[in-house]
């Protein structure tokens, strides 16, 4: 496994980092155990975010930020969803209390529609370079899941690293960005490098990133059997052969053309529809088999696609801008033929 430096930050990690959203569904005890487990595995790089509940507090509770010999070995990243400069402090203060550290080494604006930049009224910018100034973070990070947001700040000079969706399925624009980012010098963290679940082999999701000594892929772990399967790369690093880069291109071609990632930022639904499942269902029955999908009870989520009254405001969040109506009632209509036997998915 390669060491990747997070572009100025300096900061030099394995090219495997933790993505620590999952763990908000964990026990205190699993959250525990897996965070620590994968630290001894040699991951050092820790995603988290204000937005995931108790994941900043997990994260606080299994690792002694406060030890001056221990924190230098591991790099915290978390983020704030505040969009005024007073719930930006507000957000700060919380996840350095949660995370019981003096600092926080990648501070993000998280899932921004916008570039902020000094003097533009916002605040914004102006907040992190105070807090940067005064030692409570260490670089000045963003998220986004626009792709002309994503190249605005890549351009910027004004952040030290950008986060956004990186995977085999990315377009040849999302790769143009991470080469911009390279050329200037912005480090790379990509989310979503299993495309929310449509991509289910592990090995070639790593293997394709050995194309890109810039990026630091974090993968959502939740279960130990999850992280044990990213710790074994550490030492035996999947390749990007030819078989692999076929395969690759049978995917992309299969999966060419619109479909939701299951973000779920188009959520909540007015009408109860849990779009980040329903708007992908042909996928996942075909892509990540499961009885969980023709339950009961997911049926009866799937019903909920006949209450959609096309009000539209699924559409104006989705960062992908999706069709997400027309989205729903396709999978609906193909939902109820798997159900009838009419479509097999085996």
């Amino acid at each position: 496994m390669r060491d990747v430096i997070l572009g100025t930050t300096g900061i030099k990690v394995p090219q495997n980092g933790f993505g620590a959203l999952p763990i908000q569904r964990a026990t205190d005890e699993e959250a525990t155990r897996i965070l620590r487990r994968a630290y001894e595995g040699g991951m050092r790089y820790f995603d988290t975010a204000r937005a995931y509940t108790d994941s900043e507090r997990k994260i606080g509770n299994s690792f002694d930020l406060s030890h001056e010999d221990f924190r230098s070995k591991i790099i915290i990243a978390t983020k704030t969803m505040g969009r005024t400069p007073e719930k930006f402090w507000e957000d700060l203060e919380t996840s350095l209390q949660e995370l019981k550290t003096d600092y926080i080494d990648v501070y993000q604006f998280h899932m921004v529609s916008e570039c902020y930049r000094p003097g533009d009224g916002s605040g914004m910018y102006e907040a992190m370079e105070e807090a940067k100034a005064q030692g409570k973070i260490r670089h000045i990070a963003i998220t986004t899941h626009k792709l002309p947001v994503a190249m605005e700040i890549a351009e910027s000079g004004l952040y030290e690293v950008l986060q956004f969706p990186f995977s085999y399925l990315s377009s040849d624009k999302d790769i143009e960005l991470v080469h911009t980012c390279k050329k200037n010098n912005v480090g790379f963290v990509a989310m979503k490098s299993l495309a929310g679940g449509l991509i289910n082999k592990s090995n070639v999701a790593m293997a394709f990133l050995q194309d890109f000594d810039n990026v630091i892929p974090i993968w959502g772990i939740q279960r130990m059997s999850e992280l044990e399967e990213w710790l074994s790369f550490m030492s035996e690093t999947p390749l990007l052969t030819e078989e692999i880069r076929s395969f690759i291109s049978k995917e992309k071609e299969e999966l060419a053309g619109e479909f939701c990632r299951g973000c779920g930022y188009c959520m909540p639904c007015p009408m109860g529809i849990q779009i980040n499942n329903c708007a992908r269902m042909s996928l996942m029955l075909r892509r990540a088999p499961s009885q969980g999908w023709l339950s009961p009870a997911m049926q009866e989520e799937m019903r909920k696609i006949e209450d959609c009254v096309n009000c539209r405001q699924c559409t104006t969040k989705c960062p992908y801008e999706l069709d997400t109506p027309e989205l729903l009632r396709k999978n609906y209509e193909d939902y109820k033929k798997v159900l009838s036997g009419e479509v097999s998915v085996q």
